[in-house]
C-alpha cells in the first residue's frame, strides 16, 4: 500500500522549527481525563497531532495519546508564537501544550468522545518530535495490509483498537496472577534452555558455545520441570511462560507463544475444573461485565465426535451430526454401502428450513467438504410433494422411514450426507457445520459457550511413524479400568486428560499425569519408547517418580488465544505486541538473519545451503 499523503510532506517541512526539550514541564492529565469539571483550570498536555484543522483564524489539533483524544485550539489573540508554530504541525508530530480548559462553544460538542465538552484553548507550544508522513493513518480502520502494519508495528500499536487490545492483555495477565496467588499457587520459573525431547512439535535448537556440538532447545512447555516440582513437593505451580515450537502458522499460533501453565498435587479432574471455572468467571466478570453461571457444560471426546464431528466443539447453535450407517448399510446408493463394506461411516447433517438454499449454494458446501478429503456430498430437500434429490430413488420406502424418524426430519428441511472413513466424514461434517451456522447467522456473536470435553484416546496411531504416538503428552495417565488394554489394544484406552474449549476453539487443555514409575513405563511400551531410549530422553523424570511422587495433574491455557477471544480479534497477531508472520519472520526488525561467520566458528557450527544461479 502507497503511503497516505493526508495533504503532507514525506518529511518534516524545511521552515520547521527548532525542536523543543521538555525541560521542567510535566505532563498533568491524560488526553481522556479532561471534562467540564476541570474548565478554568491551567493543564500541559503531551501526545501525538491526529490532525491538524487550519480554520482560518484558528487551528485546532486532536491531539492523542494512549488513553484517547482532547481538542487543542490555537487563537493569535492568546498566543500569536505558539499560533504561528501551530501551522509547521503534521500528522504524528509529538508536542506538548500548556493551556486552560474551557466549554466547547454551544452546538460544537463531540459525544462520541469522552472529552468532547471541552477544549484547550493553547498558552504555549513544545513540538518535541517530527514526523515523516506515516505509510497509513492511526485510526482503528485502516486500510493497510498485515504485512505494511507489521513492517511499522511502532505505528500500528497507536491505533486505538490495539492498545486497547494489550490493556485488556494486560488487566487478564494481573488478574489472573492474583487469583493464583491467592488459592495459594507458587509462581516459579522454569529453564528456557533445556533438553530436546522430540515427542510433540519440531524444537527450536539452540547450539552450545561450551559444549561444542551439543544443542539446548526451547520448551515446548514446562511439563516435565512442572512435574519434578509436584515431587518436590511443592503442590501448587503456575507460570506465565513463554514456550516455542517450531511449525506451520495459522491465524492463532505463533513460533513463540505465551501460556498460562499450572501443575497442582493431591487433585482430581474435578478440583481442576472447579479452580479454571472460578477464574474463567472472573476473567469474563472483570473484563467484559458477563456474568457465567457455574458449572460449565461437559462431554466425553466420543460425545463430541458422535455430534459435532470434532474435540472442538461449537455448542452457541444446533446442526448436530447424526449416524446412520446402520440404516443406510443395506441401502441401493453405491456409496453408501461401499463406505460401509470398508469399515467406513455415513452421517447426516439435518438442517432445520434449509430448504431455500439454491443449487448453487449445495455446488458451493459440496467444493468445500472436499478440502477436507469428502469425495463429495449427497443431499435431500425435503417438500410436501416428497423427497428431491439425485439419489431419493435409490432410498427404499423403509430407509426413508427410519431416516425420517431419526432425524426428526420436517417439510422444507434438507439433509446432507457424508459416506466415507469416520476420519473424513467427521472432518468434512464438523467443519461444514459451522459454515452453515454462519452462512446462516445461527450464532449469536454476543454469546460465550464454555464446554469441558475429556476422556480423549490415550494413544493414536501414526501411519506414517508406524507406532502409536501419544494424543496429548506422553506423561498423561490412562484410565485406571483401562490400563489392562495397554498390551494388547492400545487404541482402546482412554486417559484422564480434557480440555476447555470456547465458541469451538480450544483455549486449554491438560490431563492427570501418571505419577508411578512402573505405569509410565508401561505407556512408554505402548508408544514404542524402549527403556534405553526412555533413559535417554526422560530419564530424570522417571528415577523422580522414584522418590515418593504424588498424585498430580495440571493444566495450560493458551494466553494469546484466550485474550483474542475475548477482545473480539480474528488473530492472535493482534493480541501481540511484537508477532511474527505466518512465515515465523519480524518485519519490523527483520529475524531471522545470517549469522556472521565470526558467531558459527564459536558456535561449532557449518551451514550448508544450496546455490542457484
Amino acid at each position: 500500500m502507497e503511503p497516505q499523503t493526508d495533504m503532507q510532506p514525506d518529511s518534516p517541512p524545511e521552515t520547521a522549527i527548532d525542536l523543543d526539550d521538555l525541560g521542567d514541564w510535566r505532563k498533568t492529565h491524560s488526553c481522556n481525563s479532561l471534562g467540564r469539571g476541570h474548565v478554568g483550570e491551567t493543564v500541559v498536555l503531551m501526545g501525538w497531532v491526529q490532525r491538524r484543522r487550519d480554520h482560518g483564524g484558528l487551528i485546532f489539533v486532536d491531539l492523542r495519546d494512549r488513553e484517547g483524544l482532547t481538542q487543542v485550539v490555537f487563537d493569535p489573540q492568546f498566543d500569536a508564537v505558539a499560533h504561528e508554530h501551530a501551522h509547521s504541525l503534521r500528522s504524528e508530530y509529538v508536542i506538548a501544550v500548556t493551556g486552560t480548559v474551557r466549554p466547547r462553544p454551544e452546538g460544537m460538542t463531540n459525544p462520541r468522545l469522552v472529552t468532547g465538552e471541552i477544549e484547550v484553548i493553547t498558552r504555549e507550544l513544545k513540538i518535541l518530535n517530527s514526523s515523516k508522513t506515516p505509510p497509513f493513518h492511526v485510526e482503528d480502520d485502516v486500510e493497510a495490509s498485515e504485512n505494511i502494519r507489521l513492517r511499522y508495528r511502532y505505528i500500528d500499536l497507536r491505533r486505538p483498537r490495539m492498545f486497547h487490545n494489550l490493556l485488556l492483555r494486560h488487566r487478564a495477565v494481573q488478574l489472573t496472577r492474583e487469583y493464583f496467588n491467592g488459592a495459594g499457587f507458587l509462581e516459579v520459573e522454569t529453564p528456557v534452555l533445556t533438553k530436546s525431547t522430540p515427542e510433540g512439535a519440531r524444537d527450536y535448537l539452540v547450539p552450545s558455545r561450551v559444549n561444542p556440538g551439543k544443542f539446548y532447545a526451547l520448551p515446548q512447555s514446562p511439563q516435565l520441570f512442572k512435574q519434578i516440582l509436584m515431587v518436590a513437593g511443592f503442590e501448587r505451580y503456575y507460570q506465565i511462560v513463554k514456550c516455542f515450537r517450531d511449525e506451520d502458522l495459522r491465524a492463532d499460533r505463533q513460533p513463540e507463544f505465551t501460556q498460562l501453565d499450572l501443575e497442582m498435587s493431591f487433585v482430581n479432574e474435578e478440583h481442576i475444573y472447579e479452580l479454571i471455572e472460578s477464574w474463567i468467571r472472573l476473567l469474563m466478570k472483570e473484563l467484559l461485565g458477563v456474568e457465567m453461571a457455574p458449572p460449565f457444560p461437559r462431554m466425553s471426546y466420543a460425545e463430541a465426535m458422535r455430534l459435532y464431528g470434532t474435540d472442538r466443539p461449537d455448542t452457541r447453535f444446533g446442526l448436530l451430526l447424526t449416524d446412520v450407517t446402520d440404516i443406510v448399510a443395506d441401502s441401493e446408493l453405491r456409496v453408501f454401502r461401499q463406505a460401509v463394506e470398508r469399515n467406513g461411516i455415513v452421517k447426516a447433517l439435518r438442517v432445520p428450513g434449509g430448504g431455500g438454499l439454491s443449487r448453487k449454494d449445495l455446488d458451493d458446501l459440496t467444493e468445500y467438504v472436499k478440502i477436507f478429503g469428502a469425495q463429495g456430498m449427497a443431499w435431500i430437500r425435503i417438500q410436501p410433494e416428497g423427497w428431491q434429490s439425485p439419489i431419493a430413488k435409490f432410498l427404499q420406502e423403509s430407509v426413508r422411514e427410519r431416516l425420517a424418524e431419526r432425524l426428526e426430519i420436517e417439510n422444507g428441511d434438507i439433509v446432507m450426507f457424508l459416506a466415507d472413513q469416520g476420519k473424513v466424514v467427521n472432518d468434512a461434517l464438523g467443519n461444514l457445520r459451522v459454515r452453515l451456522g454462519n452462512q446462516l447467522e445461527l450464532i449469536d456473536p454476543g454469546s460465550y459457550n464454555f464446554v469441558w470435553v475429556s476422556h480423549f484416546p490415550l494413544l493414536e496411531w501414526d501411519a506414517e511413524e508406524k507406532r502409536y504416538t501419544a494424543v496429548h503428552h506422553p506423561f498423561t495417565s490412562p484410565i485406571e479400568e483401562d490400563v489392562p488394554l495397554l498390551r494388547e489394544h492400545p487404541e482402546q484406552v482412554r486417559s484422564r486428560a480434557y480440555d476447555l474449549v470456547l465458541n469451538g476453539i480450544e483455549i486449554g487443555g491438560g490431563s492427570i499425569r501418571i505419577h508411578r514409575q512402573e505405569l509410565q513405563e508401561l505407556v512408554f511400551g505402548a508408544l514404542g519408547i524402549g527403556r534405553e531410549e526412555a533413559a535417554e530422553k526422560f530419564g530424570f523424570l522417571l528415577e523422580a517418580l522414584q522418590y515418593g511422587a504424588p498424585p498430580h495433574g495440571g493444566i495450560a491455557f493458551g494466553v494469546d488465544r484466550l485474550v483474542m477471544l475475548l477482545s473480539g480479534s480474528t488473530s492472535i497477531r493482534d493480541v501481540i505486541a511484537f508477532p511474527k508472520t505466518q512465515k515465523a519472520t519480524c518485519l519490523m526488525s527483520g529475524a531471522p538473519s545470517e549469522p556472521e561467520l565470526r558467531q558459527l566458528l564459536e558456535l561449532c557450527v557449518r551451514v550448508e545451503s544450496e546455490r542457484r544461479s
